[in-house]
Protein backbone atom coordinates (compact mmCIF):
# COMPACT_ATOMS: atom_id res chain seq x y z
CA UNK A 1 0.00 0.00 0.00
CA UNK A 2 1.24 3.55 -0.78
CA UNK A 3 3.15 5.73 1.90
CA UNK A 4 3.63 9.22 1.42
CA UNK A 5 5.33 12.54 3.28
CA UNK A 6 3.18 15.03 5.02
CA UNK A 7 3.54 17.57 7.33
CA UNK A 8 0.11 18.43 9.01
CA UNK A 9 -3.47 17.43 9.07
CA UNK A 10 -5.71 19.92 9.61
CA UNK A 11 -9.08 19.16 11.22
CA UNK A 12 -11.91 21.33 11.06
CA UNK A 13 -11.14 23.69 8.51
CA UNK A 14 -13.33 25.95 6.61
CA UNK A 15 -11.13 27.96 3.86
CA UNK A 16 -10.10 25.11 1.61
CA UNK A 17 -13.54 24.04 -0.13
CA UNK A 18 -16.86 24.12 1.00
CA UNK A 19 -18.04 22.82 4.46
CA UNK A 20 -16.07 21.59 7.53
CA UNK A 21 -13.08 19.74 6.06
CA UNK A 22 -10.20 17.97 6.87
CA UNK A 23 -6.88 19.30 5.33
CA UNK A 24 -4.38 16.76 4.32
CA UNK A 25 -0.62 18.66 3.74
CA UNK A 26 1.22 16.98 0.96
CA UNK A 27 5.37 17.58 1.40
CA UNK A 28 7.00 18.60 -2.10
CA UNK A 29 6.02 21.17 -4.32
CA UNK A 30 7.51 21.78 -8.26
CA UNK A 31 7.21 25.71 -7.88
CA UNK A 32 9.49 27.91 -5.29
CA UNK A 33 7.03 31.32 -4.75
CA UNK A 34 9.25 33.96 -3.36
CA UNK A 35 6.16 34.89 -0.85
CA UNK A 36 4.87 30.88 0.05
CA UNK A 37 3.10 30.98 3.12
CA UNK A 38 3.55 27.27 3.43
CA UNK A 39 7.57 26.87 2.96
CA UNK A 40 7.49 23.77 4.82
CA UNK A 41 5.75 21.86 1.96
CA UNK A 42 8.28 22.59 -0.87
CA UNK A 43 11.18 20.32 0.16
CA UNK A 44 10.08 16.74 -0.42
CA UNK A 45 11.69 15.43 2.73
CA UNK A 46 11.51 16.23 6.17
CA UNK A 47 12.88 19.41 7.38
CA UNK A 48 14.69 20.69 10.68
CA UNK A 49 12.58 23.34 12.37
CA UNK A 50 14.26 25.65 15.21
CA UNK A 51 12.03 27.69 17.81
CA UNK A 52 14.81 29.62 19.30
CA UNK A 53 13.06 31.98 21.06
CA UNK A 54 11.56 28.86 22.44
CA UNK A 55 14.87 27.16 23.72
CA UNK A 56 15.78 28.34 27.19
CA UNK A 57 20.02 29.11 27.29
CA UNK A 58 20.81 26.30 30.04
CA UNK A 59 19.11 23.27 28.31
CA UNK A 60 21.56 20.77 26.18
CA UNK A 61 18.88 17.91 26.16
CA UNK A 62 18.64 18.30 22.23
CA UNK A 63 22.50 18.81 21.86
CA UNK A 64 23.38 15.68 24.49
CA UNK A 65 20.24 13.39 22.49
CA UNK A 66 22.19 13.65 19.06
CA UNK A 67 24.02 10.64 18.07
CA UNK A 68 25.28 11.92 15.32
CA UNK A 69 26.94 15.52 17.01
CA UNK A 70 25.06 17.45 14.46
CA UNK A 71 23.62 20.22 17.02
CA UNK A 72 25.81 22.83 18.95
CA UNK A 73 25.02 26.31 20.58
CA UNK A 74 26.27 29.05 19.24
CA UNK A 75 25.52 32.86 20.70
CA UNK A 76 22.64 31.70 22.32
CA UNK A 77 21.02 29.73 19.62
CA UNK A 78 20.69 26.36 18.49
CA UNK A 79 22.34 25.54 15.28
CA UNK A 80 22.18 22.36 13.03
CA UNK A 81 24.66 20.82 10.46
CA UNK A 82 22.71 19.58 8.41
CA UNK A 83 25.59 17.21 6.64
CA UNK A 84 25.71 15.25 9.54
CA UNK A 85 22.06 14.99 10.34
CA UNK A 86 20.18 12.06 9.59
CA UNK A 87 16.79 13.25 10.86
CA UNK A 88 16.45 10.20 13.48
CA UNK A 89 13.95 12.66 15.68
CA UNK A 90 16.19 11.81 18.91
CA UNK A 91 16.36 15.63 18.97
CA UNK A 92 12.64 16.20 18.48
CA UNK A 93 11.69 13.72 21.59
CA UNK A 94 14.44 15.26 23.41
CA UNK A 95 12.83 18.80 23.48
CA UNK A 96 10.32 19.20 26.50
CA UNK A 97 10.06 23.21 24.83
CA UNK A 98 8.61 22.65 21.60
CA UNK A 99 11.74 24.59 20.20
CA UNK A 100 12.99 21.92 17.64
CA UNK A 101 10.82 19.96 15.40
CA UNK A 102 11.19 17.70 12.68
CA UNK A 103 8.58 18.96 9.68
CA UNK A 104 7.14 16.15 7.85
CA UNK A 105 6.49 12.62 8.20
CA UNK A 106 6.08 9.16 6.15
CA UNK A 107 2.46 7.92 7.09
CA UNK A 108 0.00 4.99 5.46
CA UNK A 109 -3.03 5.55 3.78
CA UNK A 110 -4.74 3.88 6.58
CA UNK A 111 -3.02 6.58 9.35
CA UNK A 112 -4.40 9.51 7.35
CA UNK A 113 -8.04 8.01 6.92
CA UNK A 114 -8.32 7.42 10.73
CA UNK A 115 -8.05 10.78 11.47
CA UNK A 116 -10.30 11.84 8.32
CA UNK A 117 -12.84 9.64 9.69
CA UNK A 118 -12.57 11.50 13.37
CA UNK A 119 -14.30 14.01 10.89
CA UNK A 120 -16.97 12.17 9.04
CA UNK A 121 -19.62 13.64 11.18
CA UNK A 122 -18.44 16.78 10.70
CA UNK A 123 -18.44 16.53 6.74
CA UNK A 124 -22.09 15.25 6.80
CA UNK A 125 -23.69 18.24 8.71
CA UNK A 126 -21.78 20.91 6.72
CA UNK A 127 -21.77 19.56 2.88
CA UNK A 128 -17.63 19.39 3.48
CA UNK A 129 -15.03 16.60 3.44
CA UNK A 130 -11.49 16.16 2.44
CA UNK A 131 -9.15 18.35 1.03
CA UNK A 132 -4.97 17.63 -0.14
CA UNK A 133 -2.94 20.51 -0.36
CA UNK A 134 0.87 21.27 0.08
CA UNK A 135 3.25 21.38 -0.76
CA UNK A 136 1.59 20.22 -3.77
CA UNK A 137 -0.33 16.63 -4.05
CA UNK A 138 0.48 16.07 -7.67
CA UNK A 139 4.13 15.39 -6.65
CA UNK A 140 2.86 12.19 -4.78
CA UNK A 141 0.39 11.05 -7.40
CA UNK A 142 0.65 7.35 -6.13
CA UNK A 143 -0.22 8.17 -2.40
CA UNK A 144 -2.62 11.47 -4.01
CA UNK A 145 -4.98 8.43 -6.05
CA UNK A 146 -5.21 5.88 -2.99
CA UNK A 147 -6.22 8.65 -0.62
CA UNK A 148 -8.76 9.84 -3.35
CA UNK A 149 -9.72 6.06 -4.23
CA UNK A 150 -10.55 5.35 0.02
CA UNK A 151 -12.01 9.09 0.36
CA UNK A 152 -14.49 8.07 -2.22
CA UNK A 153 -15.54 4.63 -0.94
CA UNK A 154 -16.41 6.35 2.19
CA UNK A 155 -18.74 8.72 0.14
CA UNK A 156 -16.34 11.79 1.77
CA UNK A 157 -16.65 15.00 -1.23
CA UNK A 158 -12.95 15.55 -2.03
CA UNK A 159 -11.25 18.76 -2.92
CA UNK A 160 -7.55 19.20 -4.43
CA UNK A 161 -5.12 22.20 -4.01
CA UNK A 162 -2.79 22.40 -6.62
CA UNK A 163 -0.44 25.09 -7.90
CA UNK A 164 -1.38 23.06 -11.23
CA UNK A 165 2.46 22.87 -12.16
CA UNK A 166 1.99 18.97 -12.84
CA UNK A 167 2.44 16.42 -15.82
CA UNK A 168 -0.81 16.76 -17.45
CA UNK A 169 -0.80 12.55 -17.74
CA UNK A 170 -1.14 11.70 -13.88
CA UNK A 171 -4.72 13.57 -14.52
CA UNK A 172 -5.72 10.24 -15.90
CA UNK A 173 -6.39 8.21 -12.70
CA UNK A 174 -7.02 10.91 -10.30
CA UNK A 175 -9.13 13.27 -12.41
CA UNK A 176 -12.49 11.49 -11.73
CA UNK A 177 -12.01 11.30 -7.99
CA UNK A 178 -11.68 14.77 -7.58
CA UNK A 179 -15.36 16.82 -6.44
CA UNK A 180 -13.59 19.87 -6.68
CA UNK A 181 -9.94 21.57 -7.70
CA UNK A 182 -8.63 24.73 -5.97
CA UNK A 183 -6.39 26.07 -8.23
CA UNK A 184 -3.63 28.62 -7.85
CA UNK A 185 -3.13 31.12 -9.96
CA UNK A 186 -0.60 33.72 -9.54
CA UNK A 187 0.33 35.86 -12.83
CA UNK A 188 0.22 35.54 -16.85
CA UNK A 189 3.21 36.88 -17.78
CA UNK A 190 5.34 33.85 -17.78
CA UNK A 191 8.67 35.98 -17.40
CA UNK A 192 7.65 37.12 -14.34
CA UNK A 193 6.09 33.55 -12.98
CA UNK A 194 10.02 32.59 -13.77
CA UNK A 195 11.35 35.33 -11.69
CA UNK A 196 8.95 34.77 -8.70
CA UNK A 197 8.20 31.12 -8.86
CA UNK A 198 11.33 29.16 -10.73
CA UNK A 199 9.14 28.08 -13.38
CA UNK A 200 7.29 28.79 -16.54
CA UNK A 201 3.31 29.39 -15.99
CA UNK A 202 2.42 27.54 -19.22
CA UNK A 203 1.94 24.02 -18.08
CA UNK A 204 0.16 25.47 -15.50
CA UNK A 205 -2.48 27.08 -17.62
CA UNK A 206 -2.70 24.23 -19.75
CA UNK A 207 -3.73 22.08 -16.91
CA UNK A 208 -6.24 24.66 -16.00
CA UNK A 209 -7.56 24.67 -19.49
CA UNK A 210 -7.74 20.52 -19.61
CA UNK A 211 -9.56 20.13 -16.15
CA UNK A 212 -12.38 23.28 -17.30
CA UNK A 213 -12.88 21.73 -20.88
CA UNK A 214 -13.32 18.66 -19.85
CA UNK A 215 -15.93 19.53 -17.02
CA UNK A 216 -14.47 19.43 -13.95
CA UNK A 217 -15.75 22.27 -10.85
CA UNK A 218 -12.30 24.31 -10.50
CA UNK A 219 -12.40 27.48 -8.28
CA UNK A 220 -9.98 30.00 -9.02
CA UNK A 221 -7.37 31.07 -6.04
CA UNK A 222 -5.19 34.02 -6.57
CA UNK A 223 -2.52 34.87 -3.95
CA UNK A 224 -2.99 39.37 -4.01
CA UNK A 225 0.52 40.62 -3.56
CA UNK A 226 1.22 44.22 -4.14
CA UNK A 227 3.61 45.44 -6.70
CA UNK A 228 3.97 41.93 -8.19
CA UNK A 229 0.67 40.73 -9.53
CA UNK A 230 -1.86 43.46 -7.99
CA UNK A 231 -1.58 45.83 -11.44
CA UNK A 232 -4.10 46.35 -13.80
CA UNK A 233 -2.57 44.80 -16.39
CA UNK A 234 -2.25 41.43 -14.78
CA UNK A 235 -5.38 41.57 -13.32
CA UNK A 236 -6.58 42.57 -16.53
CA UNK A 237 -4.74 39.76 -18.80
CA UNK A 238 -6.50 36.87 -15.49
CA UNK A 239 -9.85 38.18 -16.54
CA UNK A 240 -9.65 38.03 -19.75
CA UNK A 241 -7.79 34.39 -19.84
CA UNK A 242 -10.96 33.09 -17.64
CA UNK A 243 -13.41 34.61 -19.99
CA UNK A 244 -11.67 31.79 -22.32
CA UNK A 245 -12.33 28.83 -20.34
CA UNK A 246 -15.39 27.06 -19.36
CA UNK A 247 -17.64 26.53 -15.97
CA UNK A 248 -14.78 29.26 -13.75
CA UNK A 249 -17.27 30.88 -11.92
CA UNK A 250 -15.40 31.40 -8.37
CA UNK A 251 -12.65 33.55 -7.98
CA UNK A 252 -10.46 33.71 -4.37
CA UNK A 253 -8.62 36.62 -3.50
CA UNK A 254 -6.05 35.50 -0.78
CA UNK A 255 -3.97 38.76 -0.06
CA UNK A 256 -0.14 38.15 0.96
CA UNK A 257 0.44 37.57 5.11
CA UNK A 258 3.87 38.02 6.31
CA UNK A 259 3.54 34.56 8.34
CA UNK A 260 5.59 32.35 5.51
CA UNK A 261 8.72 34.71 6.13
CA UNK A 262 9.00 33.50 9.93
CA UNK A 263 8.88 30.01 8.73
CA UNK A 264 11.59 30.30 6.06
CA UNK A 265 13.71 31.95 9.33
CA UNK A 266 13.02 29.23 11.02
CA UNK A 267 13.72 26.61 8.17
CA UNK A 268 16.77 28.42 7.80
CA UNK A 269 16.38 29.28 4.35
CA UNK A 270 17.08 32.27 2.60
CA UNK A 271 14.85 35.07 2.68
CA UNK A 272 13.42 36.94 -0.36
CA UNK A 273 15.32 39.56 -1.02
CA UNK A 274 11.97 41.56 -1.38
CA UNK A 275 9.97 43.22 1.03
CA UNK A 276 6.31 41.11 0.25
CA UNK A 277 3.61 43.24 1.16
CA UNK A 278 -0.49 43.20 1.13
CA UNK A 279 -2.13 45.37 -1.49
CA UNK A 280 -4.32 47.58 0.43
CA UNK A 281 -7.63 47.28 1.62
CA UNK A 282 -9.15 49.15 -0.99
CA UNK A 283 -6.95 47.85 -3.92
CA UNK A 284 -8.32 44.42 -2.79
CA UNK A 285 -11.34 45.57 -2.86
CA UNK A 286 -11.55 47.35 -6.58
CA UNK A 287 -9.51 44.14 -7.82
CA UNK A 288 -12.68 41.92 -6.12
CA UNK A 289 -15.14 44.17 -7.86
CA UNK A 290 -13.30 43.97 -10.95
CA UNK A 291 -13.97 40.09 -11.49
CA UNK A 292 -17.48 40.54 -10.50
CA UNK A 293 -18.11 43.23 -12.76
CA UNK A 294 -17.23 40.66 -15.62
CA UNK A 295 -19.42 37.95 -14.12
CA UNK A 296 -17.54 35.65 -11.56
CA UNK A 297 -18.13 35.07 -7.79
CA UNK A 298 -15.28 37.03 -6.39
CA UNK A 299 -14.76 37.05 -2.70
CA UNK A 300 -11.81 37.75 -0.20
CA UNK A 301 -10.25 34.52 1.58
CA UNK A 302 -10.46 31.00 0.96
Amino acid sequence: MAKGIIFDIKHFAIHDGPGIRSTVFFKGCSLNCQWCHNPEGIHAKPEIFLRNEKCPSECRFCISACPNGAITRKKGSIEVDLSRCDLCRDCEEACVYGALEIIGREVSIEEVLTELEKDSLFYEESSGGVTFSGGEPFEQPKFLDALLEKSKSKDFHTTVDTCGNFNSKLLANIEEKVDLFLYDLKMIDDKKHRKYTGKSNKLILENLKYLTENGHQVAIRIPLIKGINDDEQNIGKTVEFLKTLCRVKQVNLLPYHSGGSLKQKRLGKKQPEEDFQSPSNERIEAIKNIFKECGFSAKVGG
